[in-house]
């Protein structure tokens, strides 16, 4: 069974940093591409960034392009997003997600079910 444990959330004010890791057990972490969703409260989940398995490729929403970066490191199991110029509509409860299936961005890596395995979620609380 893989289980994925979130951390690095917090309250930080508006143009600030966090980086947020998820440490991967019990499964093929290095065969699994990884992602980052986001749930504010009262909204849909919402896909933020993802990146394959071998960190070559990496994908992300238009809402955060250029300020998050993902990465991976297969050695230890986790991958990180980190955060910079964080503004209050980055905050949401996020939460990282695997899948071991192949596919494409559009038809896998962006959507919500294109995942099987997700962690509890940790919460960004921006300020303004």
């Amino acid at each position: 069974q893989v289980q994925l444990v979130e951390s690095g959330g917090g309250l930080v004010q508006a143009g600030g940093s966090l980086r947020l890791s998820c440490a991967a057990s019990g499964g093929t972490f290095r065969t699994y591409t990884m992602g980052w969703f986001r749930q504010a409260t009262g909204k849909e989940h919402e896909f933020v960034a993802a990146i394959t398995w071998t960190g070559t490729s990496t994908y992300y929403a238009d809402s955060v392009k250029g300020r998050f970066t993902i990465s991976r490191d297969n050695a230890k199991n986790t991958v990180y997003l980190q955060m910079n110029s964080l503004k209050p509509e980055d905050t949401a409860v996020y939460y990282c997600a695997g899948t071991g299936r192949g596919g494409t961005f559009y038809s896998t890596y962006m959507r919500f079910d294109g995942y099987d395995y997700w962690g509890q979620g940790t919460q960004v609380t921006v300020s303004s």
